[in-house]
């Protein structure tokens, strides 16, 4: 009972600062649906956090260079 308590905390720590902003996002949606497909939120939560970062990175450097 106390994880979702635990990964939500952890969760809105992440979200503070502004480099891991779409790590944490990606991560929160990636173990989302992990869990829903088979039980594999930490997968898809590792998964989601490298892609959330790289759209982020990706995001960013298309706003600055446009």
């Amino acid at each position: 009972m106390k994880l979702p308590f635990v990964s939500i905390i952890i969760a809105t720590s992440m979200l503070a600062t502004s480099a891991n902003a779409g790590c944490a996002t990606g991560a929160v949606v990636g173990g989302v649906v992990g869990h829903f497909a088979g039980h594999h939120a930490l997968v898809g939560a590792a998964a989601g956090c490298v892609i959330g970062h790289e759209m982020k990175k990706r995001h960013h450097h298309y706003r600055r260079y446009r």
